[in-house]
């Protein structure tokens, strides 16, 4: 029998973590499980409760021993002048983009940041922001759309294709793929994949209750920038990793996240932040952390995670539905994603958890895309790993007008006047998603040449976007 006494020994808290923790040992070894192995686990459950989280048998007792043991954070109070951060491209970023990174490096938790070249105003942490923060996350460093990311898939045909059956590619773009604010897939259109099957969806209560929403919008994009896109893909040199040889390949690119899924976790998660800092300046309330360490800590972690996964799934499904509809089979693929938190460190070592906003991840080797416009073509780039850079790289052109701007200054016609000039039809698309609104993305390519290497690139000719503004 293990005893209380036991536990208090081994470092368990008194109080209710205690009786739970001793109901599961009789239960386990009742059941058979000798007492080696049940302290064994609850040793394990000490040591990392948060691993523990979304089983179904353990879970109570680890978020009891979170509740009972975590702490609120210990300083709000921000530094009196902002840490220096690097910044790329610093002549193509506007002032309140500056003025946001600023504040985060004010922050008592931040370690570190960087600025991308494609950086501009957003939520709490600009666009184009990285930011490596003292074991804690940021809900509004990482955004509401977690997980966001790119994908390319590159087939083995010609794209001279495109031109001979451009009535099937189109149909393909139109009928596989779903857009905009409130999009998702009727009943008998909604596709199985395994991400629905995940565990976590049962670790909370706010991932159960979001379960349903994830079935009906998996494989569906938002509005905003989001989109599919067929075109080519130009290799530049042989590639072992992709295993293609130069030349130029018919391509699907896409990129989207997680939708409502992430969306509902980002609010109720800085909401809690928030409630956690009361007293913390109000210019910087939307960069209100969570203590990793505490339970809601574990379970942002835990949902953000899972919101990533299902983003990773939505373009899966995108992907195996369009090309079906043609029938063509991938010969190789480039995946990468931004809107995420993740264990590294900084540029001396300091363990950190690195919030890129907006932002890919360039670590040695690591490939990544970094998309134009609607109208303009895209890199595909190996990242150099630049300690100083945070191993991050740009995650696209970036916005030169804000949303309000574009729809102010751009008209359709000015839009849809750019386009056939660069040979590309667009289905659907907003105004303020027209070209005229991005930076150059020449520019912010050649802003960060320490920061990636270009190995190809990808010109868009059929682009599906949602018709409205918009982000979700």
């Amino acid at each position: 029998m293990i005893t209380g006494k036991t536990l208090r020994e081994r470092g368990w808290p008194q109080g209710k973590v205690m009786g739970l923790a001793k109901a599961l040992a009789a239960t386990l070894t009742s059941a058979g499980q000798s007492v080696e192995t049940t302290l064994t686990l609850l040793d394990g459950i000490l040591a990392d409760p948060g691993g523990y989280l979304q089983d179904p048998r353990y879970g109570g007792v680890a978020r009891e021993l979170m509740r009972r043991t975590a702490g609120l954070p210990q300083a709000t109070e921000l530094r009196e002048d902002p840490l220096d951060y690097p910044v790329w491209g610093a002549e193509q970023i506007d002032g309140g983009a500056r003025e946001q990174m600023r504040r985060a490096m004010r922050l008592p938790v931040a370690l570190a940041g960087a600025l991308m070249p494609d950086a501009h105003p957003g939520y709490g942490l600009p666009v184009g922001g990285v930011l490596a923060v003292d074991n804690a996350v940021i809900p509004y460093a990482i955004g509401v759309d977690i997980g966001c990311r790119m994908r390319l898939s590159i087939y083995r045909q010609s794209p001279i294709v495109l031109g001979q059956r451009v009535v099937q590619f189109r149909k393909a773009i139109l009928e596989g793929t779903r857009f905009g604010l409130n999009s998702e897939f009727d009943h008998y259109e909604r596709p199985q994949h395994p991400v629905l099957d995940d565990p976590a969806w049962d670790a909370t209560r706010l991932l159960y209750g979001l379960k349903s929403k994830a079935a009906r919008q998996l494989g569906s994009s938002g509005s905003g920038n989001h989109f599919v896109e067929w075109g080519y893909f130009q290799l530049f040199s042989d590639d072992v990793e992709l295993g293609l040889t130069a030349g130029r390949y018919l391509s699907l690119l896409s990129h989207s996240g997680s939708r409502g899924v992430g969306f509902k976790i980002a609010q109720t998660y800085t909401s809690i932040a928030q409630r956690l800092h009361p007293d913390l300046e109000k210019s910087v309330m939307q960069l209100a952390w969570l203590p990793l360490e505490s339970e809601p800590g574990q379970e942002y972690w835990l949902a953000m995670h899972l919101a990533g996964r299902f983003a990773a799934a939505n373009h899966e499904v995108i992907h195996q539905r369009v090309a079906q509809a043609v029938g063509l089979e991938v010969a190789s693929a480039i995946e990468n994603f931004h809107n995420f938190a993740w264990m590294e460190e900084t540029g001396d070592g300091t363990p950190a958890i690195v919030h890129r906003k907006g932002a890919t991840p360039a670590g040695p080797g690591v490939l990544g895309i970094i998309p134009g416009s609607m109208g303009d073509a895209g890199y595909i780039v190996r990242g150099k790993g630049e300690p100083v850079a945070l191993n991050s790289a740009a995650h696209g052109a970036g916005r030169r007008l804000s949303r309000t701007a574009a729809l102010n200054s751009i008209t359709r016609m000015a839009r849809d006047e750019y386009l056939p000039a660069r040979d590309v039809e667009l289905l659907g698309g907003a105004v303020d998603e027209a070209p005229q609104a991005y930076k150059d993305i020449e520019s912010v390519i050649a802003a960060q040449s320490d920061l990636v290497t270009v190995i190809g690139k990808f010109t868009p000719r059929i682009v599906r976007m949602a018709d409205e503004p918009g982000e979700f």
